[in-house]
Parts: structure tokens; sequence; C-alpha cells
């Protein structure tokens, strides 16, 4: 029972866990406000590129994150207006608020394959951008909502920078268990269908089944990054959750390798270091990923990860 179990997390999902557990560590050995910020963003993308990797092990390439990262992000943003802090329930309810909208949407959205796929959830980002915006009973519209109140665990007040970062961290962990266990446990069901879909159905396997509970599954690790997100910011704002920012999180995952849990984790990591430490030509930002993700296309398929498995085989 005990070797059933631990066949749930492999090495790489393992490696990855221990990778985000330094930002446990990172305050031991700094106090500076920029590293916590760029760690911050870190967790923040990481959560976020593991729901878009989800959506990847089978072949389907999700522009829906943004959406469901402001259901979880506004969630929790709403429930301190109403003076409801608790760290448990709101991550439950950012993870369970976007999975149950995404019941009805994946009914819709994944009878379409390829560029059409690609295409309405990119619309259904664009959709809520602007729900944002129309209802400021309910979300604040374009002001948003400020003043967020800080999480609280077991009592206490989770508001200063260091615990902020920890949060995110632990976060980042629930969010890579979850899409570990998911997709370690559904492998071959998952890998069947991004082979040949076609093919997989014919031979009996209710790939609708999976596809719905990939999606289901990766909306909600979303609505973790959403709330990741405004606890940061303290803010809920339509502009963070912008549907052009599902290019970044798209970016991670490719560069980082979509053959393993560590891609999302160790493109990440490197985009957003990039990004920060030439931020005063953030405008660029954008086409440096679109240059690597040609690079990676067209010399190194495997991203990050592929290709140091790749060397390593050589040295061996």
């Amino acid at each position: 029972m005990t070797q059933g179990r631990w066949r749930l997390l492999g090495w790489p999902e393992l490696g990855a866990l221990v990778i985000l557990a330094l930002g446990f560590v990172a305050p031991l050995f700094t106090r500076s406000v920029l590293v916590y910020s760029i760690l911050n963003q870190v967790f923040i993308g990481v959560i976020a590129a593991e729901s878009v990797w989800i959506m990847l092990r089978m072949n389907l390439l999700s522009f829906a994150t943004p959406a469901f990262m402001a259901i979880g992000g506004y969630t929790v943003a709403i429930a301190g207006e109403y003076d409801i802090t608790n760290a448990f329930l709101m991550t439950a309810a950012a993870f369970v608020l976007p999975a149950l909208v995404a019941i009805p949407l994946g009914a819709l959205v994944l009878r379409l394959r390829g560029t059409y796929f690609v295409l309405v959830t990119f619309v259904l980002s664009q959709i809520m951008q602007l729900l944002l915006f129309e209802t400021p009973g309910l979300t604040g519209g374009s002001n948003g909502i400020s003043g967020v109140s800080a999480v609280t665990l077991l009592g206490l007040e989770l508001d200063s920078n260091r615990q902020v970062l920890e949060f995110a961290c632990g976060l980042a962990i629930v969010a890579t268990l979850i899409t570990g266990i998911l997709t370690r446990y559904f492998r071959q069901h998952f890998a069947a269908i991004e082979e040949n879909e076609i093919l997989a159905e014919s031979l009996g396997l209710v790939v609708w089944r999976y596809k719905a509970l990939g999606f289901v599954m990766a909306a909600g690790v979303a609505g973790l990054a959403g709330y990741s997100l405004v606890n940061m910011l303290l803010t809920a704002h339509p502009s963070s959750f912008d549907s052009a920012t599902a290019v970044d999180f798209i970016a991670y995952t490719i560069i980082g390798g979509r053959t393993s849990i560590l891609g999302p984790v160790l493109g990440t990591g490197a985009l957003v270091y990039a990004t920060n430490l030439f931020g005063t030509h953030g405008q660029y930002a954008e086409g440096l990923y679109g240059v690597l993700i040609l690079v990676v296309v067209l010399v190194a398929r495997g991203g990050i990860v592929g290709t140091i498995a790749s060397l390593a085989r050589r040295f061996r």
C-alpha cells in the first residue's frame, strides 16, 4: 500500500517540490524586498504554468488560465470584504469555485480541437475581462477591489513580506502536489490522448471524461494562482488577469519543457528572473518569449528539462 502511494509522486514531482520548498529557506539569507517580490512572481507563475501544463499533457493549448485566475482571485477579495480570511477556507474556495465554473464550460469547449479550442479559450479570457469591468457592484469595475485583507492562518495575520512569501510558497507546493498526483496517476490516459485522441477513443478510452477532469483540475489550480496574486498585491484588478498574460504562462511551460513537471518550475524561474533582470526593457519581454519559443520548437523541443536530460544521456 505504501509503495502504491509513493508511485503517485515520482522523481520529477519530488524534485519540483524540493525546489519550491527552498522558498521557505530564502528569508534566512536575505531580507531584500526585491528578492521577495521576484520569488513571489515565480511561485505565482509556477502555479499558473502548471495549469497550462495539465492541458498540454493532453495536447490541448489553453488560453483560459487568466480567466480562472480571476475567479479564484476575486473570490478571496470579495470574501475579504466580509472578513472571511481563513487560509484553509480561502484556499479551498479559490480552487473549488473555478473548478465548478469549468464544468459547464468544459462541456462546451472540450468538443473542439486544435485551433478552434485555442481560439475559444482565448475568447473566454476576453469575456472574463469584460465581466470584471462591467460588474462594478460585485468586482469594483475598473477600480477593482483594493485594500484586500491579509490572509489569516490559525488566528495569525500573515501581513509581513516574509509571511506573504512563505504563503505563496505553500500554495505553490499545494498546486504542485495536485498537479503531480493528477498527471502521474492518469499519465497513461493523458499520454494516449496526447498521442492520438481518435485512436485512444476507438480502443475504448472514454476521452471526454479525462479531458473534462483535466480541464476542471487545471481551472482549480489556476484559481490558486489568482489567490496568490491577490494576496501579494492586496488588490484585485482586471488588469492583473489580462488575457495576454496567458502567453507568458504558455511560454514558461514550453520553454521549461512539456515532458516533466519540472518544466513549468524551471521555465518560470528562468523567465521571471530574466524579465526582472532586464526590467528596464520589460516591454520587450513578449518578444523575448516568442524568440525563445521558436528556439525551443526548432532546436530544443524538450525545452530546458529535455535539453538537460539529453546532455546527461550523452555524457553517460
